[in-house]
């Protein structure tokens, strides 16, 4: 039997992530929507000085939790997601997404923002608004979103070359109806 503990989770996610930067940058590019990759905030313990312009880092730690991925401005409103990728088939697990995140949609929502997330899954990409999400969690004792909800409830992102990722399109059918 083959030993798993090894397996190394340090780049699940980066599929998806790659694929939303390169869509970002091409509605940049195409001034459609300015929306950016946040950075995951650090606190510097050691640095190294290579030269005068270079300083390499070598010790930091998370010095807060991070939102959610990207955030941005589209039509006028502020939009935020978290991209999640699952192997499971049949759900999405809920303990993918953390509580302080859970907070941090809540307040999105409240403060008349935009908040999804896009999830892959089966070989799909599916936009999951935020609306959806907060109301699965208040009113389910599930850990998991079975698919199926996803499915219903979500909306498929169709994948193109550019962008390679429509995500806006979705939106625009979602929050922007007569415009």
């Amino acid at each position: 039997m083959p030993k798993f503990n090894n397996i190394s989770y340090k780049n699940r996610g980066m599929f998806l992530e790659h694929i939303i930067n390169d869509s970002n940058t091409y509605y940049l590019s195409i001034d459609r929507a300015i929306i950016y990759k946040k950075p995951t905030p650090i606190k510097v313990l050691g640095v190294s000085y290579r030269s005068k312009q270079t300083t390499l880092i070598n010790k930091a730690v998370f010095s807060e939790t991070s939102t959610l991925d990207y955030n941005g401005i589209y039509k006028g409103r502020y939009v935020e997601f978290d991209a999640k990728e699952s192997k499971n088939k049949t759900s999405f697990p809920l303990d993918n997404i953390k509580a302080h995140q859970l907070v941090h949609i809540r307040n999105i929502l409240n403060h008349g923002g935009i908040v999804f997330l896009i999830i892959f899954m089966n070989n799909s990409f599916y936009l999951v608004p935020g609306e959806f999400l907060i109301s699965f969690v208040d009113n389910n004792t599930r850990k998991s979103i079975p698919f199926s909800a996803i499915v219903e409830n979500g909306y498929v992102i169709k994948e193109g070359y550019m962008p390679r990722l429509d995500y806006l399109n979705v939106l625009d059918k979602l929050y922007f109806k007569g415009e």
